[in-house]
């Protein structure tokens, strides 16, 4: 539930077909803070069919809870196993249709823009991004979760915020500047976050 009407909630997802994450967080200002990130196991359902329902029906659950302002979702990476990017499709797309359904507007992300945004490497590793969430999060041990999906999906969210709650991170046309500048301007921010080599 909101608290204010001058705070977003960000949503994020990280599709998948065997364990699709989720994160939550809410934004005041420039500041962000957890309110939740899970998984949603599919395992269990053999039928790709019943799994894709599943997901609409957890996504739609999680919507009607924590009433998010935007989502954002991990855009499909291509690789080789065409049957396995049909099945990852298809899961986004159901997770799209759900946030369309709650009139929650979308925007995607590809993986490189989210490691970027996150840790400032575009060939982050997932636990690159999992311990920097931590840190700008300020996240307790006890919170993190193993699965690695969570954080991914919540690394998905808290692009979004960077990417549309920063003026410096934005020039004229909405495209973003670099990293680096990003740092120069904002030493507040991410004091503590990047160690110089």
């Amino acid at each position: 539930m909101k608290e204010t009407d001058s705070e977003r909630i960000i949503m994020g997802i990280d599709p998948g077909t065997i364990l699709m994450g989720y994160g939550i967080i809410r934004v005041q200002g420039q500041q962000a803070e957890l309110i939740a990130m899970g998984v949603i196991k599919l395992d269990k359902f053999q039928n790709h069919y019943i799994r894709l329902k599943r997901i609409y029906d957890r996504i739609s659950g999680i919507i009607e809870e924590f009433m998010p302002d935007e989502l954002a979702i991990e855009a499909p990476f291509f690789g080789k196993n065409v049957q396995s990017m049909l099945k990852l499709g298809r899961a986004q797309g159901v997770a799209m249709a759900a946030a369309l359904k709650h009139d929650v507007p979308i925007t995607e992300y590809v993986p490189m823009r989210i490691k970027q945004a996150i840790t400032g490497n575009g060939s982050a590793s997932k636990e690159q991004v999992a311990g920097m969430l931590q840190k700008i999060l300020r996240i307790p041990e006890e919170q993190m979760k193993i699965e690695l999906d969570a954080t991914d999906a919540l690394g998905v969210a808290v692009c979004h915020h960077f990417l549309t709650s920063t003026p410096l991170m934005r020039h004229g046309d909405g495209s973003v500047k670099n990293w680096s500048d990003f740092i120069k301007q904002n030493p507040g921010r991410v004091k503590g976050l990047i160690t110089k080599k």
